[in-house]
């Protein structure tokens, strides 16, 4: 018996390295990513819809009403404190900080419930509103919404895209995306989000003085050329063709508008 055990072990020492037993391959830290962005995914795809205008409008009082799904959103922004975004690519990043972002803006308007609009939420009397409040930390460093949108994305970044990705709750906003923003179509997607913005009455309306366009045109004109012409030319880059005539027609901004009012459901509206 014993001879029989030394025969199948030394068998066993000097049989070809693919007959032996084998670790698995070493997880797919993508797909592990791809798995995390999956929970706001779905969560997005529960409470995001879309008005009669054709703008996205987030159901915060239904999200608000639902602890698990509450607990799920929890659980997300937690996956993503957990990951060290300087390991990522840099379109990965990039779709890791508008995630991050936006998931915590949402978890901000359900915890805060405030009646009109985010601004409601003051951490003190001459705040503006909550985003130099710290909401999150990561790899160490405690974070507000101004921090990841001013200090980290718009400096790393192309900053006149980077206000296409993130949403600060509002009507005037562009757009919370009905999919999470994901490193592999970030290009594609950003395209798609400044085209639809640019073209919707939210960001540019055409009147017969000229162009009114959003507020974040000018709160920002740094990031589009930093002046008018800039701005201008940088409306034409996304304009379909269409508003992009009717631009050259009279390529003047007379106005701009801004509504800072929750982008809930209609029907919720006060």
């Amino acid at each position: 018996m014993r001879l029989l055990i030394a025969v199948l072990g030394l068998a066993c020492l000097t049989a070809p390295l693919s007959a032996q037993t084998q670790p698995g391959p070493p997880p797919d830290r993508a797909s592990d990513r791809a798995d995390l962005h999956a929970g706001w995914a779905r969560l997005l795809s529960l409470y995001l819809r879309e008005d009669a205008q054709g703008a996205n409008r987030f159901d915060y009082q239904a999200l608000r009403e639902t602890q698990a799904d509450r607990e799920a959103l929890d659980a997300y922004i937690a996956g993503l404190e957990a990951i060290d975004p300087d390991t990522l690519s840099r379109d990965e990043a990039f779709a890791f900080w508008a995630n991050l972002y936006n998931a915590v803006t949402v978890r901000l308007i359900v915890e805060e419930n405030p009646q009109d609009s985010i601004r409601e939420i003051r951490p003190h009397l001459f705040a503006a509103g909550p985003w130099g409040m710290e909401l999150v930390t990561v790899a160490g460093r405690a974070l507000s919404l101004d921090a990841i949108e001013h200090d980290i994305m718009r400096e790393r970044y192309e900053a006149a895209l980077v206000h296409y990705a993130v949403n600060c709750a509002s009507i005037s906003c562009p757009d919370l995306q009905p999919e999470p923003w994901r490193g592999e179509t970030l290009d594609a997607d950003l395209d798609e989000a400044a085209r639809g913005y640019i073209n919707d009455p939210r960001g540019v309306t055409v009147t017969g003085q000229g162009l009114r366009v959003s507020r974040i045109y000018r709160w920002y004109r740094e990031d589009f050329g930093g002046d008018e012409a800039g701005v201008i030319d940088h409306l034409l880059d996304y304009a379909r063709p269409e508003l992009a005539a009717r631009i050259r027609s009279n390529p003047q901004i007379s106005g701009h508008a801004y509504d800072w009012s929750l982008n809930r459901p209609e029907d919720q509206a006060g």
